[in-house]
């Protein structure tokens, strides 16, 4: 495909968040969607290096309400799109190791229940009747979701390619973005490598590089890259196939199946803001020998693969959602601080609705929008790993 010398909306970024944005202006009706990727396939990038789960056990009512709406629509996902996505309601068992997290754990549950969610309080012997392999020494409780799992981001991200495409719009590799030019406050046209694209509407969906983007239209959007690794284990004949997404929240260490064996990660909390996607293996091992102790089942198994991403991380953990108002034209979705696949499909409608009807209306987008740093208003996330 050649690039259009104009487009209606130019999105940049081909993620999740860049493709189901698209798919959604689509099916709405808007005719001239144009996507541009720098990478040669879509959403390798921060979408395809994550961990996969989807979950409704969150700390504030409006990431609850995100997943409420966005992880029905990937219920529907195969249906609407065509296309398989591995989609396992395995569960989220979140493991609380002192008092501060488990009084806020049952806060939150709280909150959740209120909404509808289903999250429940286990005590250690049930956690231990749930998942046996684990060792709960520290362990003082946790809580439960049986309606979280997992599903396949690579095929997400197809899915809503393939379906754009068949609305009409336009989704393009291996084109590199290197300007937005903005005239008298609005957008007028995107600069790449391969020409300019006249244009009064730009959706920043560049994941961790959303602030590189927001600098090329003069504008300040606080997201920033921070890297996170995984290692995957070789087969381990011992873990169930129903054996859930278990966080050792303290520690920011998880474990999910992955195939026959495992995938773990545990997040550096000393990890320097930056664009490095090198695995750092002196925190490997620290990170292996933590998910040894935990799960001690891995200290059998070899390792079949590891490889290190980016978070998108505001300065919140919540995302920047809807239109930038220093320039007219230019909207955002970024920031999700590690969970934004989950949310992809509802936040691209959400998008969708921004920009062709004035205003989302499916969700009140209000509280995750980027003046709420200007008026002391983030709202801070609990549930972040």
């Amino acid at each position: 495909m050649t690039l259009l010398s104009t487009a209606d909306v130019v999105i940049i970024g081909g993620g999740v968040m860049g493709t189901s944005t698209a798919y959604h202006l689509a099916l709405k009706g808007c005719k001239k969607v144009l996507l541009l990727e720098r990478e040669s396939f879509f959403g390798i990038q921060a979408t395809g290096k994550c961990a996969g789960g989807i979950r409704y056990q969150f700390g504030t009512e409006i990431n609850v309400r995100l997943s409420l709406l966005s992880l029905p629509m990937l219920d529907r996902f195969e249906e609407e799109l065509e296309q398989p996505i591995d989609l396992r309601r395995c569960g989220y068992l979140f493991l609380l190791t002192n008092e501060e997290d488990a009084s806020t754990f049952r806060g939150n549950m709280a909150m959740q229940n209120q909404l509808g969610v289903r999250t429940e309080w286990l005590e250690p012997d049930e956690i231990a009747r749930k998942v046996s392999l684990l060792d709960l020494t520290g362990v003082l409780g946790a809580t439960w979701n049986a309606d979280d799992g997992l599903a396949d981001p690579n095929s997400v991200v197809q899915g809503y390619v393939s379906g754009a495409r068949r609305l009409g719009a336009r989704l393009l590799n291996d084109v590199t973005v290197t300007g937005v030019r903005v005239q008298g406050g609005r957008v007028r046209s995107v600069v790449t490598d391969q020409g300019e694209v006249a244009t009064e509407v730009v959706v920043d969906a560049a994941g961790p590089w959303a602030g590189e983007v927001g600098r090329m239209a003069g504008l300040d959007i606080p997201i920033v890259p921070l890297r996170r690794q995984i290692v995957v284990t070789g087969p381990i004949p011992e873990v169930p196939p129903d054996f859930p997404f278990i966080i050792d929240f303290a520690q920011s260490l998880y474990f999910h199946r992955e195939g026959r064996g495992i995938l773990t990660g545990m997040s550096n909390p000393n990890e320097a803001v930056g664009f490095s996607q090198a695995v750092d293996q002196e925190w490997e091992l620290v990170h292996l020998e933590a998910a040894m102790q935990r799960l001690p089942v891995l200290e059998r198994a070899g390792l079949a693969s590891r490889w290190a991403g980016l978070y998108e991380v505001s300065p919140d953990a919540h995302p920047i959602l809807g239109r930038i108002p220093q320039v007219e034209g230019f909207y955002c979705v970024g920031g999700f601080s590690g969970h934004g696949f989950m949310h992809g499909p509802i936040c691209g409608l959400l998008l969708a609705e921004e920009i062709l009807d004035g205003q989302a209306h499916t969700l009140d987008i209000a509280p995750l929008r980027i003046d709420r740093f200007a008026a002391g208003k983030g709202i801070s996330e609990y549930n972040v790993v």
